[in-house]
């Protein structure tokens, strides 16, 4: 069971009850209103050659490609050096969007049980279109109205006066790998009296998004960047059973070799390891061509930039066209976990990524697309050659569906066999579940590939 509590979400092993028939029946019917909500969706998404763009052009110079607005995001080139490496250096496109939107959930108690307000929305780049997403999921320009569309449904409760009790409010960065310094306010905020209804949104149980958070493409990155930040405190971590480790993992603060925790862990590698990324004219971008319909690395990996042109009948603007970048090929971000007095330790990476501040940040154990690498990176056979009793978590996510295109994510929690060793590289480190949401109160410090697998594992049932 979870409920709210004073001092964060209150986690405990499930009992009979909640999993009787009619938590069943209330997961039939909301996988039946998601159903619904998509199949009622007539939003269309087709590919455009950037001349078809409208409002967006090619900066003289540059090449950067921006909006006529000056808002929302633009397009840049970049070219990044890791100060360890001296020939590590590579040159890409990026998005520059310095706005900080607003990724908001509301959440309400109904009999004694706590249900988050969640919007079936649909984004063009999102697998399927439609998923389930935060309650408020808006960039400053959005809830701004610079495309003069409507407005933001149930904006008021993040931002008015008279806004609810606010549970969350923390500044968390996006890809670093594509944004060159995107942040957005993850918010929880629950509601005080009664919430108006709207057929795009619906009161859904954190049970029941945790069990969606086991299906493919169901819920969206922002709502999953929100969930890893709920707080949380334990009860009824009895017996030896993963969801018992995982109780007792969130618990403890720790430091399973009595060291320096993981802040001053990463602080210490930003320090040795500098990451240098400088602007760079898009136009020309070393090892990058250009064509009328794309921008693409020589080698085809990656990802490529694309224009689309969207027909939606479900949002603020009716109709708009803009630029994704699309992946190529299915992602893997995996967490190893090993036991340390009984309790569960995920490995972590200090992952260098030139769109985060300070250029280093907590990473899965394993964060790559395998196709992209002639040599796989570090634990990638451990992930991918686990024995399927060993694998705790498995799901197949989208990543940001308003800035990429069906790009997508297998996200896998394993239990470590004795192929990986106990003593790490300097890059690697055990770490508690507690240490890390320890961090999520803070920025900069745990990408949004772990935050997946956080709230993934916040939620397990």
């Amino acid at each position: 069971m979870i409920e709210l509590t004073s001092s964060g979400i209150r986690l405990a092993e499930p009992s009979a009850a909640a999993a009787g028939p009619a938590a069943g029946a209330a997961d039939q019917d909301l996988r039946a209103w998601l159903r619904e909500r998509r199949a009622a969706d007539r939003s269309v998404v087709r590919r455009i050659p950037f001349a078809e763009l409208r409002s967006w052009s090619f900066e003289p110079g540059t090449g950067a490609l921006r909006h006529d607005s000056g808002r929302f995001f633009s397009v840049e080139g970049l070219c990044v050096h890791e100060a360890f490496r001296p020939h590590r250096a590579w040159a890409q496109p990026i998005i520059d969007q310095p706005e900080v939107g607003i990724l908001g959930i509301l959440v309400k108690d109904f009999g004694g049980t706590l249900h988050c307000l969640m919007q079936a929305k649909m984004e063009p780049g999102n697998p399927g279109l439609v998923q389930l997403s935060p309650t408020v999921q808006a960039t400053l320009s959005n809830y701004s109205r610079v495309h003069r569309g409507a407005a933001v449904p149930y904006l008021q409760y993040f931002t008015g006066p008279d806004r609810g009790r606010v549970v969350v409010d923390v500044e968390q960065p996006e890809h670093g790998a594509w944004f060159l310094g995107k942040k957005n306010r993850n918010m929880v905020v629950e509601a005080a009296g009664p919430v108006p209804e709207h057929e795009d949104f619906r009161w859904v149980r954190i049970e029941q998004l945790a069990g969606l958070l086991r299906e493919d493409n169901a819920v969206n990155m922002d709502a999953r960047t929100v969930l890893s930040c709920l707080p949380v405190t334990t009860s009824g971590a009895r017996g030896d059973g993963f969801r018992a480790g995982l109780l007792r993992s969130f618990a403890d603060r720790g430091d399973v070799h009595g060291a320096a925790g993981p802040a001053a862990w990463i602080a210490a590698i930003r320090r040795r390891r500098p990451v240098r990324p400088h602007r760079v004219p898009l136009a020309g971008l070393s090892g990058w061509y250009a064509t009328d319909s794309e921008i693409a690395r020589e080698d085809r990996r990656f990802f490529t930039v694309i224009a689309v042109d969207v027909q939606a009948d479900r949002r603020e603007t009716a109709c708009w066209t803009q630029p994704l970048f699309a992946t190529t090929g299915l992602g893997l971000a995996a967490f190893l976990v090993r036991r340390f007095r009984g309790v569960p330790h995920v490995l972590a990476h200090a992952r260098a990524e030139a769109g985060i501040a300070g250029g280093v940040a907590i990473g899965p154990t394993v964060q790559c697309v395998p196709a992209n690498h002639d040599v796989p990176p570090r634990y990638v056979d451990a992930v991918l050659g686990a024995d399927p009793s060993a694998v705790r978590y498995c799901a197949v996510h989208s990543e940001e569906g308003g800035r990429f295109h069906r790009s997508e994510t297998r996200y896998v929690v394993v239990e470590a066999g004795p192929e990986v060793p106990d003593e790490q590289p300097p890059d690697f480190r055990w770490v508690t579940l507690g240490e890390l949401s320890e961090l999520l109160l803070r920025t900069d410090y745990v990408n949004v590939q772990a935050r997946t697998l956080i709230a993934c594992l916040k939620l397990f049932s």
